[in-house]
């Protein structure tokens, strides 16, 4: 399969050089592996070279000082007297390129080898041999995860031995047959090349794959590196990067359907992807790790090591399991909502258009706001469970067992979905929620809530989390100034990667096989998770009630944090403020008099649902910006 991505600009010799100084970082504990990296704190600097094309410097010179130190001046034609390409440009691939990540990455082409920053440094790559005396050369220092080598382009890959043929697109009706089919013929032939590198004094840290992650053990010291190898990225799948018989986002590499992969060209691709490292070691602090999840887990682990090193700011070192539940609620413990509702004649009467408006970046925004429990739980019972709920800023954080109260026996707004997706209309559910569902039904239904007391709740079992803070304060700060910056440069390839990150780490808080090294175990936090998810279901929620009251409009779709409205011409129903998890305009069409039709006719929510689906013909409505 080649590259996914657009065609650009061939010239690479020459970055544009807007660095500052690298970021120095202490030996971090490695996110891919349950090893410790312990490399030298010295980065190796290089000096950049005349023309990449005609770098030809045999590797066995490596260490030789071998490199040339002619002026930049001599590469040739500059990046501003190239001429520009016919087609458009996409503003992220004509971005400055830093050099934050020199010295912690190097880039692989079969023109030859580069920092980041495209300082060149070497040759061709072509053995398996010579690879490793690159890696021992370089020298390279990790950055919140280990140093990466990554491999670009399908030639220097062939250079390596590193082939599959796992057969053609056409022959499959199942792309996942094909990424699997793939994924196994990587595998092999990896462990068939890797032997001269493993009899060298490398060790596999688990089957290779999309990334090999190799260490070498001198004396007490362990080093790392992960080669990350391009072209077969599209062989790995979880969650972070989808698939649904397609290619979909693939971390920092971006995504193919939406039009933010590396360039065709290996050339064009290897700088930006330089320019992408360097903007992830200076905005995150960190290298990307080998899903944007990872990438989360490493910035959360940075953050870790400064407050244990400085003995200021919470440290949790634990993980946070779902304590055990009597009479556990089925699937999510806080589900995201899901709704569709039949509009009625006052929906329709002078609607023109259809408005999507979602909470910007809604999970990052609870999570900043949010004080999460950590430690042992205690459990508690009876009046015991009821008197814990009183504490100075509401419910200290926990689980807490309650009875929801028939919805028809409230007085409840018709054209909203329940207060909480447990909630039953003809009858009481027992369940269990966290303390952010707990606050928000005893808020008035104005507020969102359903105005409970608590004996309305009936709580007969809580526990309740000795310690509590904003455990994910400064990550989340990182993450949201880091989205800016994208946002500030028209950056779409990071402004994704960052939402990658935090919903993908996020949304693995709960899975326990994605955290199972040691060092790593802490990043299990289902509890977390939950209350972000039910944080951010209230806030929509309060804010549907906003609109009803300010506007008389109610929304006729809602998904995670998405509400979809019928409006007329001039109705603006989202809020003025930037901030994170403030309501914007996600999509907004005017609707044809087909359109209309379809809602003022549908029968059943499926009706709905399709008239949305046409409505937003070009426009994915499934999930918000998260």
């Amino acid at each position: 399969m080649s590259r996914p991505g657009k065609g650009g600009d061939d010239q690479f010799a020459l970055f544009d050089l807007t660095a500052g100084e690298a970021d120095e970082e202490e030996v971090p504990t490695d996110v891919g592996a349950a090893t410790t990296t312990t490399e030298s704190d010295v980065a190796v600097q290089h000096s950049p070279v005349a023309d990449a094309t005609e770098a030809h410097i045999a590797l066995q010179e490596v260490g030789d000082d071998a490199t040339s130190e002619a002026d930049a001046t001599d590469a040739g034609v500059a990046d501003d007297e190239v001429e520009a390409p016919a087609t458009s440009t996409p503003v992220w691939e004509s971005l400055p390129v830093g050099e934050e990540a020199d010295g912690h990455a190097l880039i692989v082409t079969a023109a030859g080898t580069y920092t980041p920053s495209g300082r060149e440094l070497t040759g061709p790559v072509d053995s398996v041999e010579k690879l490793d005396k690159l890696i021992r050369w370089a020298s390279l220092t990790p950055l919140g995860a280990p140093p990466q080598v990554w491999i670009v382009g399908q030639v220097a890959c062939e250079a390596l031995g590193w082939v599959i043929d796992p057969g053609s697109e056409d022959d499959f009706d199942d792309m996942e047959a094909l990424r699997t089919r793939a994924a196994s013929g990587l595998t092999a032939v990896l462990q068939a090349t890797l032997t001269p590198m493993l009899n060298a004094g490398w060790e596999l840290r688990g089957d290779p794959g999309h990334v090999v992650h190799l260490s070498r053990s001198i004396g007490k010291f362990t080093s790392m590196v992960d080669v990350v190898i391009e072209p077969y990225v599209w062989t790995y799948w979880n969650k972070d990067f989808g698939w649904n018989n397609r290619v979909g986002e693939m971390g920092i590499l971006g995504s193919p359907t939406a039009g933010t992969y590396l360039p065709d060209d290996d050339l064009p691709a290897a700088r930006e992807l330089g320019r992408r490292l360097a903007w992830s070691a200076k905005n995150l602090g960190v290298l990307p790790g080998p899903t944007p999840a990872r990438t989360g887990a490493a910035i959360l682990d940075k953050i870790k090591r400064e407050r244990t090193r400085s003995g200021k700011g919470i440290v949790v070192a634990t993980t946070g399991p779902v304590p055990p539940l009597d009479g556990p609620p089925r699937g999510d413990l806080e589900p995201a909502v899901g709704w569709t509702r039949v509009p009625d004649a006052q929906d329709v009467d002078g609607a023109s258009r259809l408005v999507s408006i979602d909470q910007r970046a809604a999970y990052l925004a609870s999570a900043g706001m949010l004080e999460f429990g950590y430690g042992q739980p205690q459990h508690l019972t009876g009046g015991a469970a009821t008197a814990a709920t009183v504490g100075d800023k509401g419910a200290p954080f926990g689980l807490w067992r309650i009875t929801l109260p028939p919805a028809q026996t409230l007085s409840l707004p018709e054209k909203l979905p329940l207060p909480h997706p447990h909630m039953l209309a003809d009858q009481p559910v027992q369940t269990w929620v966290t303390s952010v569902s707990l606050d928000a039904l005893r808020e008035p239904v104005a507020d969102g809530g359903i105005g409970a007391d608590l004996d309305d709740l009936d709580i007969t079992e809580a526990w309740v989390y000795p310690q509590q803070g904003r455990t994910l304060d400064k990550w989340a700060k990182i993450l949201r100034e880091a989205r800016k910056t994208a946002v500030d440069t028209e950056d779409a390839a990071m402004k994704s990667f960052i939402g990658s990150c935090y919903k993908g780490y996020i949304g693995r808080m709960v899975n326990p096989d994605m955290w199972t090294a040691k060092q790593m175990q802490h990043h299990h936090q289902p509890l977390w998770r939950a209350a972000i998810i039910a944080h951010c279901r209230w806030r929509g929620r309060r804010v549907a009630m906003r609109i009803a009251r300010q506007h008389g409009r109610w929304p006729v779709r809602t998904v995670t944090d998405s509400w979809v409205y019928l409006l007329s011409g001039g109705e603006d129903i989202a809020d003025a403020s930037d901030a994170l998890g403030k309501m914007s305009v996600e999509k907004d069409v005017v609707l044809t008099d087909t359109l209309l039709s379809a809602f003022t006719s549908a029968q059943d929510v499926h009706d709905v649902n399709l008239a949305i689906k046409a409505a937003f013909a070009d426009e994915d409505e499934e999930e918000g910006d998260l």
